[in-house]
């Protein structure tokens, strides 16, 4: 990839990276830690046990998404440093520019991606 398209998608990680670590922070209630944001939030909470727990796994589960989004940017960055950034890291061809717009993240081509998803799908036991 041309350095001034990556430089377009690195701009473009840079600002998902920023808005996905200003969410964690917000849903930590700013700059505090993970431990403090639980104790206020179990300060606040309702006497409503059921709803208080929904909400908990609620804002772990958007956390670990989060999470694991941040480590999907920080990949594509890395890739963007490294020249490797919009090959298909299964048989190295280049992805296409519309797919990167659309997931700057993408680690394979369409083609690819689908042969990836079909042989997940295989590996799931009878019934799933």
């Amino acid at each position: 990839m041309n350095t001034p398209v990556s430089d377009t998608f690195r701009q473009q990680l840079q600002a998902m990276r920023a808005d996905v670590i200003a969410q964690l922070r917000a849903q930590r209630g700013g700059k505090i830690g993970r431990a403090e944001a639980a104790a206020n939030a179990r300060e606040t909470e309702s006497d409503d046990w059921a709803q208080a727990d929904a909400e908990r796994d609620l804002a772990f589960a958007l956390e670990e998404r989060e999470s694991a989004e941040l480590v999907a940017i920080d990949g594509a960055l890395q890739r963007v440093a490294d020249g490797s950034y919009g090959l298909c890291v299964d048989c190295g061809t280049s992805i296409a520019t519309a797919r990167l717009h659309a997931n700057p993240v993408a680690l394979r081509c369409v083609a690819c991606q689908d042969k990836a998803e079909h042989t997940r799908g295989a590996a799931k036991p009878a019934g799933y």
